[in-house]
């Protein structure tokens, strides 16, 4: 019947395995952009610290991430952080800058209908002391990141070898590909693809508390600051990422800053 019907067309057996032929080849390569196309699988899990929070993980590379800030209120033996409070919105600067040991700061928590408030969105900012104290803020069976395992999550996401030890503003997009997109103000440049969010870390930005007692500025949703444990000459190294770049900053910063923490699996 279908020669019959190929007969009326016109169209010779030689024609017909070529348009056979073609149809098969186009098949072939939608079906691969297709697969091209899926999104990779993300493989996530909880873990909980010592006050009941429960956080979101990921697993990036080989390594396994909070993919919330940390926001506990105690070392893991039980004992109490300091905890500096706002007074009028504003940082108590003169509490803050006269603390010599680890504590925290929760920015816009003075208003209850803050998005974070008790830290619920950013989670807490805590001083560099806090990093190196041996009651270990970070919750069992997890570790403050060094510097080394940044840079292997920086690796991981793309960043070369070339300049993932550099100072500053290094690589390409890895800020982007960790960042969540409705977590940090719009770009200047519309053009941009930010936010991508592709490794399932979600950084927000949550800004910081600066050396002085006063909040960071720009402040929220512009700026987010991360601690590693990694000391230099008494400062500590992290990592800053801005809604306008899509690279990531790495430097070294005074113990008595207040950035936020993410914890690395043991």
């Amino acid at each position: 019947m279908f020669t019959s019907i190929f007969k009326m067309l016109g169209i010779s057996f030689n024609k017909l395995g070529f348009i056979v032929i073609l149809v098969s080849l186009c098949m072939l390569v939608f079906t691969n952009s297709c697969k091209k196309d899926e999104e990779p699988v993300i493989e996530t899990g909880t873990m909980t610290d010592i006050d009941g929070n429960i956080y979101a993980t990921v697993k990036i590379g080989n390594q396994w991430w909070m993919a919330e800030n940390l926001k506990t209120k105690r070392y893991r033996n039980g004992d109490s952080i300091n905890f500096v409070s706002e007074i009028n919105y504003n940082l108590d600067s003169a509490k803050w800058n006269n603390i010599d040991s680890g504590a925290y700061c929760i920015i816009s928590n003075s208003d209850s209908s803050s998005q974070n408030y008790q830290g619920k969105l950013f989670g807490f900012l805590y001083n560099g002391f806090t990093i190196s104290d041996a009651r270990n803020v970070a919750p069992a069976g997890w570790h403050i990141p060094s510097d080394v395992e940044w840079k292997n999550l920086e690796l991981t996401l793309g960043m070369s070898a070339s300049v993932v030890n550099e100072e500053s503003w290094r690589g390409t997009d890895q800020a982007n590909k960790l960042k969540l997109y409705t977590g940090w103000k719009t770009p200047s440049d519309i053009y941009a693809v930010w936010g991508t969010n592709e490794s399932g870390f979600t950084a927000l930005g949550g800004s910081c508390a600066m050396y002085n007692g006063v909040w960071g500025n720009p402040g929220t949703f512009s700026t987010g600051f991360w601690w590693t444990s990694t000391e230099s000459n008494g400062s500590l190294f992290y990592r800053y990422m801005d809604y306008n770049k899509a690279n990531v900053f790495r430097y070294f910063g005074l113990k008595s800053y207040g950035f936020s923490i993410r914890c690395v699996k043991d």
